[in-house]
Formats: structure tokens, C-alpha cells, sequence
């Protein structure tokens, strides 16, 4: 079954986490990214897919402006935040109030777009990289997605072990600076470097994967982020553009082993799916009889 969370957000309600599962809407405001690169960046664009998203039951919309896929050429601060923050003065306007989440492990944008209007920080390098990303997200109180990506990681110890060990350190990084780990959101980093049979084990076992090894720490929220990923487009020898039906298949697998967010690029059938699924676990509305 699923804990309960509850993430503070600055100058709204909060956002609860837990039997009802939240659909993160994918905004790749980039030229190169994996699945959708160059079809929503420029603004009107980017602007047009976020009111599909949000119309389709995004509960967040997460904005990237750097692509994280193997290969891809690294974007310097000034041009990421030439992509991220038009985008996000553009949803402002527009009246959104969906939660913004700012996807980036530079503070330097993770300061800027929060100043803009984003309430999210979702660090790929878990609070690991660059060490400020911890104080902006302190100094604004927002939570941080933390992700395990450990590229030097010792292939002789045991994935999940290594991913306690990681998601310490993330943890032990957060209370230095003030951070209460009720901010903290946990992401196994499905896809970052992980072989397909690791990626599958997480899935399977998401729940102990995402925490640390001091059981006073208690649990954390997670995200699961599978949508159109190599794991299911090795499996099913399928281009991105056809990894739906995978997608969904993992979606609901994440959800029924207690993921809360789920990060897609494809809204409308992730929503239903996990409706149905979690209906199955806790009973359907009970309007419908």
C-alpha cells in the first residue's frame, strides 16, 4: 500500500502524495532530447503541449532544457536558461497553476526559474552534483526529485546497496543545509546507468531501493520516470515513438509496487491506466456503485 506525503510548496497549497498517484507531465524545451526533441522549443509550442498535458490530468508539468540522454551535448547555463525561462514566464502568464518543476542539475538555473514561478527542483544528480543545488532549494523551501545517477559506481556491489548508500548521501546532504527530508522525493533514475536487467530488478523492487540504510529516516515519496525508455525499447526492439503500451505496462507496475509520480510524456493513457490500477487496489469512486 502506499505511505502519504505531504511536499510544501512555496505560496500554495500543498501537494500530497499517496494512494491517488500523480502524472508529471514531460516538457522538453530542447532540440536533441531522446523522444520529443525539437517539437515543443519554442514557446508557443512549448506553451500549446503544457495546455494538452494539463487538459489530459498533468497534475505537474516538468520542464527541461538540457537533455540527459547518452550523447547528448552539453548545454551551457546561459542557453538553459534561454530555453527554461521564457517557457515558464509564458505558463505564468497564461494563468497556470499547476505545479512547475524545474528540471536541471545547474543551481544557477534552479534559482532562476524558481524566482520565475517553478516550486520544484528535479536534480538528476541527486543533490550530488554541483553543491549550491541544496542551498537554493533551502533558501526557497521548495522539495527536491533527487535521482540516483552514480556513473562510478563499483559493479561488484549489489545495485540496491549501492543505491542505499547513494540515496544517504543525498539524504545526509539535504539536513546539512537545512532541508527537511519530508521535502525529499526519491527517484531510482530508470535508464541511468543501469543495464536492462537492473532497470527491470527496480522495477520490481522500487519500494526498497528508494530510501536510505538508517531506518529512522523513515520512507520517502517516489517517482518512477520509465516513459519511452531504452529498457522498453530493447525489450521490444521498438522505437520511441512506440513504446507506449510498454510505457503504460510499467507505469502500473511502478505504481502497484508504491510509486506516487509518475513522469511521462504521454498523459492522457498513463492517467487512465493508473486509474484503473489504482481502483483495483483501493476501490473505485464511490459514486460509481
Amino acid at each position: 500500500m502506499h505511505s502519504t506525503h505531504s511536499l510544501s510548496l512555496p505560496n500554495r497549497a500543498p501537494l500530497v502524495l499517496g494512494p491517488t498517484p500523480l502524472v508529471m507531465g514531460i516538457l522538453n524545451v530542447t532540440p536533441d532530447s531522446f523522444s520529443d526533441g525539437g517539437q515543443h522549443n519554442l514557446v508557443a509550442q512549448a506553451l500549446t503541449h503544457a495546455r494538452q498535458m494539463l487538459a489530459e490530468g498533468a497534475d505537474i508539468i516538468d520542464i527541461g532544457g538540457e537533455s540527459t540522454r547518452p550523447g547528448a551535448a552539453l548545454v551551457h547555463v546561459q542557453e538553459e536558461l534561454d530555453r527554461v525561462l521564457p517557457v515558464i514566464d509564458a505558463l505564468i502568464a497564461e494563468g497556470i497553476t499547476a505545479p512547475i518543476s524545474i528540471d536541471t542539475y545547474k543551481p544557477l538555473v534552479a534559482d532562476q526559474a524558481i524566482q520565475a514561478g517553478a516550486t520544484i527542483i528535479n536534480d538528476v544528480h541527486g543533490l550530488q552534483g554541483a553543491p549550491e543545488m541544496a542551498d537554493i532549494a533551502a533558501l526557497y523551501g521548495v522539495p527536491v526529485i533527487a535521482m540516483h545517477w552514480d556513473k562510478a559506481r563499483d559493479a561488484s556491489t549489489p545495485l540496491l546497496e549501492a543505491m542505499h548508500r547513494y540515496f544517504d548521501a543525498t539524504i545526509a546532504r539535504a539536513e546539512q543545509v537545512g532541508i527537511r527530508s519530508t521535502q525529499l522525493v526519491l527517484d531510482p533514475g530508470f535508464g541511468f546507468a543501469k543495464s536492462v536487467a537492473e532497470n527491470y530488478a527496480l522495477l520490481r523492487a522500487l519500494s526498497q531501493a528508494c530510501s536510505g540504510t538508517a531506518p529512522q529516516q523513515g520512507d520517502f515519496p517516489i517517482l518512477v520516470g520509465t516513459s519511452r525508455k531504452s529498457m522498453i525499447g530493447k525489450l521490444l526492439d521498438l522505437p520511441a515513438s512506440e513504446r507506449l503500451a510498454g510505457t503504460i505496462a510499467s507505469t502500473v507496475l511502478g505504481y502497484t509496487n508504491g510509486g506516487h509520480i509518475f513522469r511521462v510524456h504521454d498523459v492522457k493513457a498513463n492517467r487512465d491506466a493508473l486509474r484503473v490500477a489504482q481502483a483495483t487496489l483501493y476501490g473505485p469512486p464511490k459514486d460509481l456503485g
